[in-house]
C-alpha cells in the first residue's frame, strides 16, 4: 500500500501574527476644510518638527458625528503623509464618514466612547491601578530611548540632548533633563514631569507639549514640575 505523498515539508513558518499594543497620536478632527487644516497642521509641525516625524496617528472623527459635511480624506491623508506623518485608522464618526475613510484606503479602528453605563460602573467598582517604578540608574545618553511602560520613571542621571524618556505614568528627573520628556504617553491627563534643571528640547505630557523655545528663561535650569490644568500644560517652580 502507498504511504501519501507529503507535498510541503514541515519548516519554520515564515512569519507570526501576534498582537500587540503600541502608542498612537490621535489626531482629533473638529473641522473639515481642508485649506484650515492643512494651514494649522504645517504650523503645528514646524513648531516641533523632530517630534512628529514618522509618527503613526489615529483620526478620531468623534467631534464630526453631528455634522452633514463631508470630509475629504485622499487630501487629509496626503496632508499627513507630507508633513512626516503616517496615518493608520479612522474612529468613531458616523457611518457615512467611516465608509468614505475606508474608500479612502484606511481602516476603522474600534470605537473607544465608553457607553453611560461603564462610566457609572467604572468609579466605584475599579479601584486606581497600581504603579510600577522603572529606575534608571546611568545617564541617558543621546539617540537613547528610554520607556516605562505603566508605570513612573525614575531617572537618577542627566538626560543628554537627542535622548528620548517616555512614560506611561509620572517622570521624574534628579539630573539634568535635556532631551525630550514624555508622560502620561497613554493618555493620562494626571501625569506629571518633575525634573531639577530644566532645559528639554521637548516636554508633554499627554499629548500636550511645549519646545524648548517656548520656555521662559526663568523656568530653565530650574527645578520645576510640569502638569495639565484645563488642558494647558503649566509649568511651575519645586517647592522646596
Amino acid at each position: 500500500m502507498l504511504k501519501p505523498l507529503k507535498l510541503f515539508p514541515e519548516v519554520s513558518p515564515p512569519f507570526e501574527l501576534k498582537g500587540s499594543l503600541f502608542t498612537l497620536t490621535v489626531l482629533h478632527l473638529r473641522e473639515t476644510d481642508h485649506e484650515v487644516i492643512a494651514r494649522y497642521l504645517i504650523e503645528k509641525i514646524r513648531q516641533a518638527p523632530g517630534f512628529f516625524r514618522n509618527t503613526p496617528v489615529v483620526v478620531d472623527l468623534e467631534a464630526l458625528i453631528k455634522t452633514e459635511a463631508g470630509v475629504d480624506f485622499v487630501s487629509l491623508f496626503g496632508l499627513l503623509r507630507t508633513q512626516g506623518l503616517v496615518p493608520v485608522g479612522v474612529r468613531n464618526g458616523s457611518p457615512s464618514l467611516q465608509a468614505a475613510a475606508v474608500l479612502a484606503g484606511l481602516p476603522v479602528l474600534p470605537d473607544c466612547r465608553p457607553s453611560g453605563a461603564a462610566k457609572k460602573l467604572d468609579k466605584p467598582q475599579h479601584p486606581t491601578p497600581v504603579r510600577h517604578s522603572k529606575i534608571i540608574n546611568q545617564p541617558v545618553r543621546s539617540g537613547q530611548q528610554i520607556y516605562a511602560a505603566d508605570g513612573d520613571l525614575i531617572l537618577l542621571g542627566a538626560i543628554s540632548a537627542g535622548a528620548e524618556v517616555l512614560a506611561d505614568g509620572n517622570i521624574h528627573s534628579y539630573g539634568p533633563l535635556r532631551g525630550r520628556a514624555l508622560a502620561g504617553v497613554k493618555g493620562d491627563t494626571e501625569a506629571r514631569i518633575f525634573c531639577q534643571s530644566l532645559a528639554a528640547e521637548l516636554v508633554s505630557i499627554a499629548g500636550h507639549y511645549r519646545i524648548i523655545e517656548q520656555l521662559d528663561e526663568a523656568e530653565r535650569g530650574k527645578p520645576v514640575q510640569l502638569y495639565l490644568s484645563e488642558d494647558r500644560l503649566i509649568i511651575e517652580p519645586l517647592l522646596r
